[in-house]
């Protein structure tokens, strides 16, 4: 008898494209729920059609209806790379409650005070939660229309009917279109809502910001695609336990991705910070034995953290190691560090090492900060508050070289401190000082060195390095 013909695939990933011949939950290739959907019949080959726009030579591509104009809140502008730019479709996406709603009532409210009318769509509040929250915050303003809509025919209307500059949509997520299957929020239901909504914003030269979801391990919410659609994602990133909030650029069409914006989020309404450098220094005058200072860079920006740890005698055959706010896979490595090239034995005491003000120190970087805070708390003795500390840790000890070190010691000569423990630049330079912007410079090549130089050790901890 003849073989029979295997069945063709009728279903398809719309993530990775892996197909099968019948439907599944979950894909066998890329893990992905709710990805599996069947495929459409195949069509004929498209035929050349009539153009929307004639092609042009770039040199004569206008570009005066594409300069980006601010949002009036400058610490927006400096992530964005300018301000907002007229076509461009944004994605922000962040925890709940963290201030998304917030943040961009006061981004709609200032761009409406610069006479450009702003559409804000809000699908997960009624107008009047809106309003309240715009009354709290001084958010009134004439060119601002607000609208409760959930239907994407209905927000398509209102952009008919209002003409905005900038569109804001609050969430992409609640918005739903009536000729697509699926529920709102879903695969297919958010990835046709963002292309419609797009292809309106670039006809229209409308600026348009989606407000996204993110599920429990911190990704956005929605298809992969989303993120490919939209020419800017920035997270909103902040502590429920601080006001401290940040926006962090992961893609940017129109400018860089390493740069952070800072506010400040209070009953009031949400502040930019433009100055956030003191933010995580204690305010303590006096010198306090183990705490450090360190020089972190958040994208371009160096900000000045105090790491603080605390070391106890234990009894217990398993030691504690807590931390909060930095890496414990390299305060354990530190703590090896220290034992095997410095000397300082902690099996028997339990460490905990926390950053101030609920600054998250994972740089390697601050790798010499956190040895001296834990050093420093060990012994019982300060270090002073004037002494900041900069480096990365080798598994051998050693001190390596770091990124933009003069920025960071610039920062930490504004803020006033005086001395800087720093990587050596060359096998010549161990342990020479010089002075920069300000401060002391000293040059270590490893930790037993930059302990040995702040007179840290003693003669036990030198006999029991090896």
């Amino acid at each position: 008898m003849a073989k029979s013909r295997p069945a063709a695939a009728a279903y398809q990933c719309n993530e990775c494209g892996w197909e099968t011949t019948k439907w599944v939950g979950r894909c066998g290739e890329c893990q992905a729920w709710g990805t599996v959907v069947e495929r459409s019949a195949p069509r004929s080959r498209a035929q050349a059609g009539p153009v929307t726009t004639p092609a042009l030579p770039i040199g004569e591509i206008p570009i005066e209806d594409s300069q980006a104009r601010t949002s009036g809140v400058p610490e927006l502008d400096r992530v964005l790379g300018g301000g907002l730019v007229p076509g461009a479709a944004i994605l922000l996406a962040g925890e709940p409650g963290v201030g998304k709603s917030t943040l961009l009532l006061e981004v709609a409210a200032q761009t409406a005070r610069y006479r450009h009318r702003v559409l804000y769509v809000t699908g997960e509040e009624s107008a009047a939660q809106v309003r309240l929250r715009a009354d709290r915050t001084g958010g009134i303003q004439d060119e601002l229309y607000l609208a409760a809509e959930t239907d994407l025919g209905a927000v398509l209307g209102h952009v008919e009917a209002t003409r905005p500059a900038l569109l804001v949509v609050d969430s992409i997520q609640t918005i739903s279109a009536g000729d697509v299957d699926g529920v709102p929020g879903g695969v297919t239901q958010v990835k046709e809502v963002a292309a419609a909504l797009i292809r309106m914003a670039k006809l229209r030269n409308i600026t348009l910001v989606l407000v996204g979801h993110v599920t429990k391990d911190g990704s956005i919410a929605g298809p992969r695609v989303l993120e490919h659609l939209v020419d800017v994602v920035l997270h909103f990133e902040g502590e429920r336990s601080s006001r401290l909030r940040m926006v962090r650029a992961v893609k940017n069409r129109f400018g860089p991705v390493d740069e952070v914006g800072c506010f400040d989020l209070s009953a009031e309404g949400i502040v930019a910070i433009t100055d956030p450098t003191g933010l995580f220094l204690d305010a303590r005058h006096g010198p306090v034995a183990g705490t450090c200072v360190a020089v972190a860079l958040e994208g371009r920006r160096p900000l000045l953290s105090e790491v603080q740890a605390l070391v106890t005698h234990t009894s217990s055959e398993r030691p504690r190691r807590t931390t909060s706010g930095v890496d414990p896979a390299r305060v354990a490595m530190i703590l090896a560090i220290l034992q095997q090239h410095a000397g300082i034995r902690l099996h028997q005491h339990d460490v905990f090492v926390s950053s101030v003000g609920g600054a998250r120190l994972t740089e390697p970087s601050n790798d010499l900060a956190i040895a001296l805070a834990i050093v420093s708390a060990h012994r019982g003795e300060p270090l002073g508050r004037q002494v900041v500390a900069i480096g990365e840790l080798g598994l051998s000890g050693e001190l390596r070289r770091v990124r933009d070190l003069g920025v960071r010691l610039a920062e930490a000569g504004r803020m006033g401190f005086r001395a800087a423990a720093v990587p050596a630049q060359s096998p010549q330079t161990v342990g020479h000082s010089r002075i920069m912007d300000g401060l002391r410079v000293v040059d270590v090549d490893n930790v037993g060195r930059a302990l040995e130089i702040l007179g840290m050790t003693d003669d036990e901890a030198r006999r029991e390095a090896p």
